[in-house]
């Protein structure tokens, strides 16, 4: 049983440590996906949100595991059920415009065996296609061609990409 001194240092611990937590930073996190049809085409949206194509994938919310966000945003955006495979890229991104620094990732959805399934299921989305890698990387912002490339090359044997520009400079 443990002594009243214990729960007191147990106590002042967790409150030692509770104040720490509550001045270390609280990332943004996105989580991309690449998915491939039988062609070895890639899946592209356009978002309604932006005025470019992306790559399908959304926004961490509060707690939430990376790949639990992969499957809420294709479940919400294209009513698809996947489980995302491997992480595929990893990205700091540092602080541009009123965003703050965030952790970019690209996990790898697979392939579609019937992409006739997809529909755009809450508004998000403008539409979606599975393109050549040649047609994303005229549709995708550079930097973001520049992430889906790296992905693509773990998919062909490569290793697990790790990228920390100095600013969104670095990215264009």
């Amino acid at each position: 049983m443990a002594s009243l001194n214990d729960r007191q240092d147990s106590a002042s611990r967790l409150a030692h440590l509770a104040e720490g937590n509550a001045k270390q930073a609280r990332k943004r996190a996105a989580v991309d996906l690449i998915l491939r049809d039988h062609a070895g085409r890639i899946l592209v949206v356009d978002p309604v949100y932006k005025p470019d194509w992306d790559l399908p994938g959304g926004m961490v919310e509060k707690n939430e595991p990376p790949r639990q966000t992969a499957i809420r945003e294709l479940r919400e955006e294209l009513d698809l059920a996947v489980t995302p495979g491997q992480l595929l890229h990893i990205e700091w991104v540092p602080p541009h415009g009123p965003w703050d620094d965030m952790i970019s990732m690209i996990f790898d959805g697979g392939v579609i065996s019937d992409p006739s399934t997809l529909r755009l299921a809450d508004g998000e989305l403008r539409a979606a296609e599975f393109v050549e890698p040649e047609e994303a990387a005229a549709r995708l912002r550079p930097y973001v061609w520049a992430r889906a490339e790296a992905a693509l090359s773990v998919l062909h044997g490569a290793r697990l990409n790790y990228l920390e520009p100095t600013s969104l400079q670095d990215k264009a």
